[in-house]
């Protein structure tokens, strides 16, 4: 048998039936949650809160995706790390109150028990640096939303308790995001 153009479209539209269902139904996922085409489960930001405010950032930890909503409702969506363990993720709602361009880095003292050969300090711009080009400070102590010079954490669980993002991604993220910018980190 040749293989034609026809036969694939036929063979494409046929799955469903031969598997006895489509392969884009999702019966175990209630309501408006999406998946875009790479897969990332999305939310509405109104779900979660009642007004945008300023904006809006949604980081889902299980999806490994960061939503960003500016005052005019525009969305972004980005690829992020995420913790190492539920026992290091806070999950619930928080917001930006600092921002910094090239943040320094120290660890936090839990990171120094489970991590002594770590340096106790790292400047901001040093290429070892773990913060990466930009960071945005929530209210919750020692929790940041930032880059990373290390772009195989994207999309795994490698932090200790932040949400990291490829440095391109999070300084168009911290050009939009002014200080009072709503979190949730779910």
């Amino acid at each position: 048998m040749r293989f034609t153009r026809r036969l694939f479209v036929a063979g494409a539209l046929a799955a469903p039936f031969v598997t006895g269902r489509a392969a884009s139904a999702s019966e175990d996922t209630p309501g408006p949650v999406r998946n875009n085409i790479s897969a990332f489960r999305t939310h509405e930001w109104q779900d979660h809160f009642d007004a945008l405010g300023v904006g809006i950032i949604i980081s889902d930890t299980t999806a490994k995706v960061l939503q960003h909503w500016t005052s005019d409702g525009q969305m972004y969506l980005y690829p992020t790390s995420v913790p190492l363990s539920d026992e290091l993720t806070r999950r619930g709602y928080t917001e930006v109150v600092e921002k910094r361009v090239n943040p320094s880095w120290a660890p936090t003292p839990s990171m120094r028990e489970r991590n002594p050969e770590w340096p106790a300090f790292v400047p901001g711009g040093d290429p070892t640096n773990p913060l990466g080009t930009r960071a945005l400070y929530l209210s919750w102590q020692y929790y940041r939303i930032h880059g990373t010079h290390d772009t195989r954490k994207i999309g795994r669980r490698s932090s200790n308790g932040c949400i990291g993002l490829y440095n391109e991604h999070i300084e168009e993220v911290f050009d939009r995001t002014p200080v009072g910018t709503q979190v949730k980190l779910i």
